[in-house]
């Protein structure tokens, strides 16, 4: 049928943006050029695909058929094409507060003595829920908030104690262990972005009394080696963000914090299944 690429792009455009204009802005074509397009797919498949009996035109069966078979083809076409493209590129690994914590380094090492492949990491810190997944700025990730994006496909890899961060200077910095409800009194620092933490940790009673919200996890250590805030943190970001002014103490009624391994459901680095069981198998052992 000499079905091209651009008719496919040109049906999706449609059937996405809902008019034969927006499509046409979308693929930066006139929209005398796009009905043209859509007739000229229309003649080659020889079948009617797009209703334009009203002001908003509708596919219809078979335009439905071939609009959900386009879009595959179109994606499959696009990681192919990122697939040639990261042959010579780094891995890129993102995350928001921290990697793998105390089995950060054992991964990196393990990764840079293999001989196959001879793909090297690159870790990216990212202020976003999905640490750069969904804006494609990074292959995989490591969250400890699900980043609630149905393009990104996420499994639970272990879980993480939760310690109080205190300033080193407050009352409870020199404890073994404490509670939430001791914390009542304190004003709490919180991204509210990447953070695992909420009020709803503490019983209704016993909240810190005040919340100040901070953009990434510098200003959260800034404010509470300041003495501004206390915070919540898992073992792993207290693993990667040691400060000289900030005390972690571990939480003994607070729930553990899942970490989770995050990877967009086409994977945009040949790279990625060999990282992602590098991963799983390191985690197994921590885990044992």
């Amino acid at each position: 049928m000499d079905v091209e690429l651009r008719h496919l792009k040109a049906l999706v455009a449609i059937a996405d943006r809902g008019t034969i204009t927006a499509a046409a802005a979308a693929l930066h074509m006139t929209q005398p050029a796009l009905s043209r397009t859509l007739a000229q797919l229309e003649n080659r498949v020889g079948v009617r695909l797009v209703d334009r009996s009203s002001r908003r035109p509708a596919l219809t069966p078979a335009g439905r058929t071939l609009h959900d078979h386009g879009r595959a083809i179109l994606a499959h076409l696009d990681a192919a094409l990122a697939d040639t493209a990261a042959v010579s590129r780094p891995l890129r690994v993102g995350y928001n507060c921290a990697v793998l914590g105390r089995l950060t380094v054992p991964l990196l090492r393990s990764w840079r003595q293999r001989a196959v492949p001879a793909v090297p990491l690159e870790l990216h810190r990212r202020d976003n829920r999905s640490a750069g997944l969904a804006s494609g700025d990074v292959d995989v990730a490591v969250v400890r908030a699900l980043p609630g994006d149905p393009r990104i496909t996420t499994e639970a890899l272990y879980w993480e104690e939760r310690l109080a961060a205190l300033p080193d200077d407050h009352p409870l910095a020199g404890r073994d262990r404490i509670v939430l409800a001791e914390l009542a009194g304190d004003t709490l620092a919180l991204c509210r972005d990447l953070s695992t933490t909420s009020l709803e940790l503490w019983p209704p009673e016993r909240r810190p009394h005040r919340v100040v919200e901070v953009r990434n996890v510098d200003e959260w250590l800034g404010a509470i080696c300041t003495g501004e805030a206390v915070g919540i943190a898992s073992a792993g970001a207290a693993e990667s963000h040691a400060h000289p002014g900030v005390r972690y103490v571990p939480l003994a009624d607070a729930p553990a914090v899942t970490v989770y391994l995050a990877y967009p459901a086409h994977p945009t680095h040949p790279g990625t299944e060999d990282f992602l069981a590098a991963v799983r198998a390191l985690a197994a052992d921590g885990e044992g």
